[in-house]
């Protein structure tokens, strides 16, 4: 979509090309959104999903600041995927489809920061973001969701993941939908005796492990 590429960067653009997500992000996310519109929502999830296949996790999205250095190349797909996450951590699609409009609102015609960007959308959200972005934006570790069953109980908690990172996720256990608040600490929910699966909401982009012990 490079028309939409170059509308956002005229819209919104980076002050460092460290920050280059901002708009090269927000735009690959916009493809998802397009296909949202014009197909079914199911379309459009289907479609930022699968560009994680381009997503490369060598190096983090953002670049070193003041020496003319851009982010890695994941700053298209990732950022993409980064922000359908938040959209499901929000859970409330017109508050999400508000805040990307008053982003556009707010920033009209500047050069911006992604700490900016960053903060607009945990004030908007009403989220704390900080640990989010340090993962996504930051850190190249895509977080695990670790898991393991004892008796009538699942265990689980995150792995792989930067300091404080404690976001929310849906999970399929058996055959029920639950969201669980996971933390780098092991917590615990009710779950059918024997058997039990689990499985994750793909729209997170988030991996799962099964662990043994404690």
């Amino acid at each position: 979509m490079p028309a939409g590429h170059e509308w956002f960067a005229n819209n919104i653009t980076y002050k460092d090309i460290a920050d280059m997500w901002v708009h090269e992000g927000f735009t690959d996310y916009s493809e998802s959104l397009f296909l949202e519109y014009h197909y079914s929502k199911k379309a459009g999830y289907d479609y930022v999903v699968g560009t994680r296949r381009n997503i490369g996790n060598k190096s983090p999205i953002t670049g070193s600041y003041g020496v003319n250095a851009s982010g890695s190349g994941d700053m298209y797909s990732k950022g993409a995927n980064m922000l359908h996450t938040l959209r499901q951590i929000v859970n409330d699609d017109e508050k999400w489809r508000n805040i990307l409009r008053g982003l556009n609102e707010t920033f009209y015609h500047q050069t911006v920061t992604s700490q900016q960007i960053e903060n607009y959308l945990e004030k908007h959200s009403g989220l704390d973001l900080t640990a989010f972005f340090n993962q996504y934006l930051r850190d190249i570790r895509i977080p695990v969701l670790e898991y393991r069953f004892e008796g009538k109980q699942l265990w689980y908690r995150w792995g792989n993941c930067v300091e404080g990172f404690a976001m929310p996720v849906r999970v399929r256990l058996g055959n029920e939908w639950l969201a669980l608040q996971p933390s780098a600490r092991w917590s615990k929910v009710e779950a059918p005796a024997g058997g039990a699966t689990l499985e994750l909401d793909a729209d997170f982009y988030v991996t799962l492990r099964e662990i043994s012990g404690k």
